[in-house]
């Protein structure tokens, strides 16, 4: 059995307000920053997956994701998958 990592990015739907993006856009005007903006905050997880191949660790990864990393219905995911 191989050992894989995960690295899984969790991001609320562009249609989805942000309420934590907007306050720290309109932080950042007050810190003399105001050519950042539209500023999305969202979640960096790492998961380590015994699988036999890259491909089970990715269906197991994106069961994972679908089932309870993200909520679909307000959040997209990504994620990145490398043998340990």
């Amino acid at each position: 059995m191989k050992k894989f990592l995960a690295h899984i990015d969790v991001m609320p739907l562009k249609e989805i307000l942000d309420p934590q993006g907007k306050a720290v856009t309109g932080s950042m005007k007050n810190l003399g920053l105001p050519e950042i903006s539209n500023v999305r905050i969202g979640r960096h997880i790492t998961l380590e997956v015994a699988a036999e191949t890259k491909e089970a660790a990715t269906e197991k990864v994106e069961a994972a994701c679908k089932k309870l990393l993200a909520n679909l219905i307000m959040e997209s995911y990504q994620y990145d998958i490398k043998e340990l």
